[in-house]
């Protein structure tokens, strides 16, 4: 059945797509069902039609399906892929596209792995009741597979989640503390992306590199991977002082 990346005459911006579609899937390492497959949700652009109907794509295709799989050894949902792609101009170069998989690969945290409840407990050092997985997936160390007792588990996260099994609170106050910390974490990001983008990423552009250039993308990650924990040990300090300043004056309204 055709698609729409067959139907299309549009194509991404950039030097004139040359690829046909089995070629890029060997250059990416992927099937043609795979392209086609996320073509048609929206994660690649469609391709140029030339002569005879056939399309033609171009170095940002394949940058797109680097970054995308740069997003899935992150441990990302296709769902959290798609959202994440949708906030990326339409018209990104192939190395715009390279610059945000550099900066994803230097800031993310340690890769998510896929295991059996049998591993998961191994690494536990103890046996998990159903409530105890409700409650690891409830503070996002892990998140059900859909094989069977499968999961796909936050390495970094695991050891602090099994010490807050046996804390006396309830599941539901866990999936809500979540709710709020994904919502403000993620406004925090994307204003930091922003900044980023306007302030840091701009300017070294116009000032070191020529567009195209492979050294350009790697002094971007050096330079994305020494502020990374600048950053973060900034927000862990803002968040504890915040955090002890409300409870202070929650304590005092109470005693009073």
């Amino acid at each position: 059945m055709a698609t729409d990346i067959e139907n299309s005459g549009a194509g991404p911006a950039g030097p004139e797509p040359t690829l046909t579609v089995d070629e890029l899937a060997a250059r990416a390492a992927v099937t043609v069902r795979t392209i086609r497959f996320y073509s048609t949700r929206g994660l690649l652009p469609p391709p140029v039609i030339g002569p005879r109907r056939v399309g033609h794509y171009g170095q940002a295709h394949l940058s797109r399906l680097g970054l995308i799989e740069e997003l899935q050894h992150q441990g990302m949902t296709l769902s959290a892929i798609e959202r994440y792609m949708e906030q990326l101009p339409a018209d990104l170069s192939a190395d715009d596209l390279a610059m945000h998989r550099a900066v994803v690969a230097s800031w993310a945290p340690d890769a998510a792995e896929d295991m059996a409840r049998e591993e998961l407990e191994r690494r536990c050092g103890r046996a998990l009741s159903g409530t105890d997985v409700d409650r690891l997936s409830a503070m996002g160390v892990l998140t059900y597979l859909e094989e069977a007792d499968g999961f796909r588990v936050d390495v970094g996260q695991l050891r602090l989640g099994v010490q807050l099994l046996d804390v006396p609170i309830a599941l539901e106050t866990l999936l809500a503390a979540r709710t709020i910390l994904l919502e403000h974490t993620r406004q925090t990001a994307q204003a930091l992306s922003r900044l980023f983008q306007e302030e840091v990423w701009g300017p070294y552009r116009e000032r070191e590199a020529a567009p195209g250039d492979p050294g350009h993308v790697a002094a971007m990650r050096s330079l994305s991977a020494h502020m990374q924990p600048l950053v973060v040990q900034a927000l862990v300090t803002a968040f504890q002082r915040s955090l002890r300043e409300e409870l202070r004056a929650a304590f005092r309204s109470a005693a009073g």
